[in-house]
């Protein structure tokens, strides 16, 4: 009997699927923590999430998989900055290969940026560089934009302006609410976010001059009107 030979995209799908097992992804969220959701069921290496808030649902879902948690409450420091050093001692104690932002409502300093310079990333809900801040789809809404959506960004220390990685674009539709389009966005959050993850565990991205290619030319649009 004739031993079966597996095919060359099923070996090179293996490999980049020990590839990515092989790193570790820790995911900080500061409430439900949908996109860590996402990413876990996505099947993505992630070995601890972390919070700000000991109220933070995400962190009853990260349990419930057998996933590590810990908090660090930033009211339980005098600065931001024993904040980030111990926010970076928790992170550190896991040694990921990446740090992911899920909805984490904090303004990091510039050091803690720079300790994880080219291995932290942040989902934003907006078209950046519009929008950038709070109250995006509000804000869309106001200014009477047609399209609308999300972005995936390395994190640096001036807020929202990473090198884009990845973005998901909805239309704006005219019976829109905050609300309503805060929903058609969020669906596009948890499609692009994984995709971006799983990118970087390829080792898939490159920087040049400030703009993000993936290898392979995959695309990093994605358009739904759904």
């Amino acid at each position: 009997m004739r031993p079966v030979r597996r095919g060359t995209a099923a070996l090179r799908f293996q490999g980049r699927t020990a590839r990515c097992m092989q790193k570790k992804i820790v995911v900080l969220i500061s409430g439900r923590g949908s996109n860590m959701q996402a990413v876990v069921e996505a099947n993505l290496p992630v070995v601890a999430v972390i919070s700000n808030r000991a109220d933070a649902a995400g962190l009853a879902y990260a349990r419930s998989r057998g996933i590590p948690t810990a908090v660090v409450a930033h009211k339980d420091y005098p600065t931001r900055e024993a904040f980030d050093a111990q926010l970076a001692a928790e992170i550190d104690r896991h040694a990921p290969d990446l740090v992911v932002l899920a909805g984490f409502m904090r303004i990091l300093t510039d050091a803690f940026v720079e300790r994880y310079a080219g291995r932290m990333i942040n989902i934003h809900p907006a078209l950046l560089p519009a929008f950038t801040g709070l109250d995006t789809h509000a804000r869309a809404l106001a200014a009477g934009v047609k399209l609308h959506g999300c972005t995936v960004h390395w994190v640096t220390p001036t807020l929202d302006e990473g090198p884009i990685i990845i973005q998901a674009a909805v239309p704006v539709r005219p019976d829109d609410t905050p609300e309503r389009l805060a929903a058609r966005v969020l669906r596009q959050e948890h499609v692009i976010y994984p995709r971006a993850i799983r990118w970087f565990l390829e080792d898939k991205l490159r920087v040049e001059n400030g703009v993000v290619r993936v290898a392979g030319n995959e695309p990093q649009l994605v358009y739904s009107d759904a």
